[in-house]
């Protein structure tokens, strides 16, 4: 008897030793990994958020299969920086240059794309991965930040200014070219709807009508100009939504949909003015759906726990099995998404996602000596708290440069105009004029951003609290802008073609700057303008 008890503890303890020595790859069924992001798109324009102007089917079978997210943020509202928080899992002051639009990338903030591929999974990414910029060198390879290109294939756009990438088709290749049996981590980086768009497209090969837009911010005039912008913007989200679409249908015909954790989400909100680069409720609130048959509970949940853009990485990461440590990356602020995941709750699912922060450094350039226009914000509860560093500079740029950190539209030009040829002041205010050094707004009741709170008494006590909470936080995190050393944002090199523009354009050379419209140059205004708050 004792003989078959010794044998059976050989056994077990046999079993044991082999399985724990087999890799982590086979211990765990890993996920594969498609992430999917627009260029420019805002929360509220897609279906599955109300939204009936554009139609977004593979974003709302995601949504509708998983979860939908009604609170999430990137902490910075432009292209490079708010790529750099979802790669590395950092808000962007914490990540040296990377904070700015067009920087060289640190060497030192590996990202989550390269630790996958080297513990176990194929990666890759098409069109637009993280840019603009430089991602820098690695043993004299140039970095692959999202992963290896797979950019092959073109296709015949509907529009003029709509990519000729044929976004699904490469996709299909990167999933043909896979190592047998090898978990995936795909890119997909639509350039839709970055600016720019082939005027009246939405209404004349897209078959949309004005009458469908239910409301334009308050910001801007109600105007067919604009409106028609508006369509021209809906149609290349749609265009975005169509390949991902076309990827869904791959991943269900190859039979790797179930194990596939599907993100949705857009880098920053949509290009139009007060919205894209700024740090205001439609800037920095963005779109995000998330499907994952095998691993989300209860799905066809709507939650409103504020989630960030810094929680993506963490959350491939544990996932995969893999540590930040072990992946040689940088310490991570974000928390993984699985809490939520795993739960079969839906509005409220982890109280502790209470807020959210949010700010901005150097965006595009436009200023004298490349200067910024820092801004820190906290989002809790109901409100927005908007500190602005530099108030006396403008928030998109200098008029004489053409406000430079706003893309050139029909919707920019037509609201410069209103002051210039109508003499009405209120709506230049509000999308390019100076700003005071606080702000608050109730985003709930004011999405739009456009009452300010902050001077008035009955809100002295909560924008205290806001204020203490946020720089509090942001010391923890070790933010230069708060601790006394913003200057370095500063100091950093903008890595563009169009470096130090406003020194030489005011100086009398032609610096090219293709996303400005010639129109927008406002001459006639000084920087002697106070800031106003309206």
């Amino acid at each position: 008897m004792n003989l078959v008890r010794s044998y059976l503890v050989f056994l077990l303890f046999v079993l044991f030793v082999l399985t724990g020595c087999q890799p982590k790859t086979e211990q765990l069924r890993r996920p594969n990994i498609l992430f999917a992001i627009a260029d420019d798109a805002s929360w509220k324009h897609f279906g599955a958020y109300g939204c009936n102007w554009v139609k977004t089917p593979a974003f709302d079978r995601v949504a509708g299969q998983g979860i939908l997210f009604t609170r999430a943020y990137t902490p910075n509202a432009k292209c490079a920086p708010s790529r750099a928080c979802i790669l590395s899992g950092r808000n962007s002051w914490q990540l040296e240059e990377a904070a700015n639009h067009s920087p060289l990338f640190p060497t030192q903030f590996k990202t989550y794309a390269e630790a996958l591929a080297e513990h176990g999974y194929w990666v890759g990414s098409v069109a637009k991965g993280w840019a603009p910029g430089d991602p820098g060198e690695i043993d004299g390879k140039k970095r692959e930040l999202t992963g290896p290109k797979f950019d092959e294939f073109k296709t015949e756009p509907p529009a003029k200014f709509i990519s000729n990438n044929d976004y699904a088709k490469n996709f299909g290749s990167f999933l043909e070219a896979r190592p047998k049996g090898q978990p995936f981590c795909f890119w997909y980086g639509s350039t839709e709807p970055h600016r720019r768009y082939e005027f009246e497209a939405g209404i004349r090969k897209g078959g949309k009508n004005l009458s469908e837009i239910d409301e334009v911010p308050a910001f801007w005039p109600d105007v067919d100009t604009i409106r028609t912008d508006l369509l021209d913007y809906a149609f290349e989200i749609e265009y975005f939504d169509s390949h991902l679409q076309k990827m869904l249908e791959k991943l269900e015909e190859i039979g790797e949909l179930e194990n596939t954790l599907v993100i949705v989400t857009a880098d920053n909100g949509m290009p139009f003015p007060r919205i894209k680069g700024q740090v205001y409720e439609y800037s920095n609130h963005l779109p995000l759906a998330v499907m994952w048959p095998d691993g989300i509970k209860n799905p066809g949940r709507v939650v409103h726990d504020f989630v960030n853009f810094i929680d993506f990485a963490p959350t491939y990461l544990e996932l995969a099995g893999v540590t930040a440590e072990e992946a040689g990356m940088q310490s991570v602020t974000g928390k993984s998404l699985t809490d939520i995941f795993y739960s079969e709750k839906e509005g409220i699912v982890v109280p502790e996602r209470d807020f959210v922060l949010v700010g901005k450094e150097r965006h595009d350039v436009g200023r004298p000596n490349d200067q910024g226009y820092p801004v820190r914000g906290i989002i809790r509860g109901d409100h927005l708290y908007l500190r602005n560093f530099k108030p006396e500079r403008w928030p998109k740029g200098n008029p004489e440069t053409g406000y430079l950190n706003c893309d050139g539209s029909p919707t920019k030009t037509y609201i410069l105009d209103t002051r210039r040829k109508k003499g009405i002041i209120g709506y230049w205010q509000l999308n390019f004029g100076k700003r005071v050094a606080e702000e608050l707004y109730n985003i709930t009741d004011d999405p739009y951003c456009i009452n300010n709170l902050a001077g008035e008494d009955d809100f002295s006590e909560l924008k205290a609290r806001l204020a203490e909470e946020m720089l509090q936080r942001l010391t923890e995190q070790n933010d230069p802008r708060v601790l006394g050393n913003g200057d370095v944002f500063e100091n950093y090199p903008y890595n563009g073609a169009v470096r130090n523009y406003y020194n030489r354009y005011m100086a009398g050379e032609k610096v090219p700057a293709g996303w400005i419209n010639q129109p927008d140059y406002d001459t006639d205004l000084m920087d002697s303008v106070p800031p106003v708050d309206l």
